[in-house]
């Protein structure tokens, strides 16, 4: 039978203690990678859950020092350790996502079902990073658009303006491609 744990005041106390033995640079740590953490799981797709999965991370490193699963001294950067956790909240996460209902497919011209199995093909030219851009660029419609395209601006370190440059660029390289194989379809 699994023993359920639940975060302390004590949990903090020993978290701060392993991040720091100075208090106010263990909290400004803390900090630190709690916001990376929202960072991640906002710009990885776990939508408003962002803080929610932040805390969950924290709570999992909280338990490891408390059951004294974490080797001391431990060496290493210590914000590495939240992010290997943070991989798994993230999967569990999306594992734990009610399948959604797929409405019935819309007739699709046979052209744009060229052009779809075109850009699936020829994306894989660019670079991971570009690709993960040009996907998350385009996910989202309306006035959700606007905001996602500033949080990958701001993690990329670009403009608005810099971000649209870099997907124009993108759109570029990915064109000759897609019309050559278009012209073979």
């Amino acid at each position: 039978m699994k023993k359920t744990w639940s975060p302390t005041q004590e949990s903090l106390e020993r978290l701060l203690d392993w991040l720091d033995s100075n208090r106010e640079e263990a909290a400004r740590k803390y900090e630190i990678i709690r916001f990376r953490l929202i960072k991640y799981f906002a710009c990885n797709g776990c939508g408003d859950d962002d803080d929610v999965l932040a805390d969950k991370t924290i709570d999992r490193v909280m338990r490891k020092l408390d059951l004294g699963e974490i080797p001391e001294p431990f060496t290493g950067d210590k914000t590495l350790y939240f992010f290997a956790f943070a991989k798994n909240v993230r999967q569990e996460h999306f594992d734990s996502r009610k399948p959604r209902e797929i409405p019935p497919a819309p007739v699709i011209p046979e052209e744009v079902e060229d052009e779809d199995a075109c850009l699936t093909q020829c994306v894989r030219i660019l670079g991971q990073e570009d690709r993960w851009l040009a996907i998350e660029y385009y996910r989202f419609e309306k006035s959700t658009k606007v905001g996602h395209h500033r949080k990958l601006a701001e993690q990329f370190g670009l403009t608005l303006a810099g971000l649209r440059t870099r997907i124009h660029r993108v759109r570029e390289r990915l064109k000759p491609c897609i019309e050559e194989c278009l012209e073979r379809r």
